[in-house]
């Protein structure tokens, strides 16, 4: 049975606005956007153990066709696993244990510890790509809550690419990931896709952001944006398909004052509607005029 959303997941209101109705794969997905705060989610949604199952079963062949790895997810993965290390290799020197939430193959994880010399450990719900990561050598968990039962050590690095999207509650998951998992001194690197170029909603998106709400979840979160770009890498040279962005643990408030008490509201994005409509039309004025720069030949 559908769950419907009733309070945003970045701000907790319980005020919104019908943003977008569209099939998917023959399922309708259905957005709303938070007149408060600009974020847009998805609702009525999968529930908690429906995602679960979906992700464990259903999501690669969903996605890619195939519930086994092929070899176009294999280099899509290793392309982009080039773009997120050229991100963040002119501000992390080193690293110690690298976590990769959503890891699929691994690919990631073996990009950074060739890089790096590090030790990687991955999560990944989908059975088939976790298995094959095991057999390439990889410590690989079917969910965090299994990593953390396992007693791993606190992570110098946790990398999420495109992987915040899909989860129903955002702030508190990346407050987890700050307080229990990342070390202090540690860093925390996220992809998403960007509303205002993206296509962005998929029965599996429960939320689609913007720069300024993802940058609103990560303050909200715990953490300080240290990097931030718009960009189309691996798959468009001219099209801002993504948002990624490289963060920092905050300085936190003393013991006597909590986290959301220290922090102002969520700031508000006023015209996300018109943005998106703007953002489209241009994608599609630049796929016209360049098309061999607005999508790349996928090898």
């Amino acid at each position: 049975m559908p769950e419907t959303v009733t309070q945003c997941p970045l701000c907790a209101s319980g005020r919104s606005l019908p943003f977008d109705r569209s099939e998917f794969h023959g399922r309708l997905v259905e957005n709303r956007l938070c007149r408060d705060c600009g974020l847009v989610f998805q609702s009525p949604r999968m529930t908690e153990a429906e995602s679960a199952a979906f992700y464990a079963d259903e999501y690669r062949l969903f996605q890619e066709g195939s519930a086994d790895p092929t070899a176009r997810n294999v280099n899509a993965q290793k392309r982009r696993a080039g773009t997120l290390h050229d991100f963040v290799r002119a501000t992390i020197p080193s690293i110690a244990r690298h976590l990769d939430i959503g890891c699929s193959l691994g690919i990631l994880l073996q990009h950074f510890q060739t890089e790096y010399r590090n030790q990687a450990v991955g999560v990944e719900p989908g059975e088939a790509h976790r298995v094959q990561a095991r057999k390439d050598g990889l410590a690989v968990y079917s969910s965090l809550g299994e990593l953390e039962q396992a007693g791993e050590a606190r992570f110098g690095l946790v990398s999420m690419s495109h992987v915040l999207e899909h989860l129903p509650d955002p702030v508190g998951y990346l407050t987890h990931l700050r307080e229990c998992v990342l070390t202090p001194d540690g860093w925390l690197l996220l992809e998403v896709p960007n509303l205002y170029a993206h296509d962005s909603f998929e029965v599996a998106h429960l939320l689609a952001f913007s720069p300024h709400t993802l940058r609103e979840a990560l303050r909200r979160s715990g953490f300080t944006v240290v990097k931030f770009e718009q960009h189309g890498r691996p798959n468009s040279q001219i099209l801002p398909l993504y948002l990624t962005a490289l963060c920092c643990p905050a300085p936190q408030p003393d013991a006597s004052t909590t986290l959301s008490a220290s922090l102002s509201p969520v700031r508000p994005e006023r015209w996300v509607a018109l943005k998106r409509r703007i953002g489209m039309f241009w994608r599609c004025i630049l796929a016209r005029l360049f098309p061999q720069r607005a999508w790349l030949v996928q090898g």
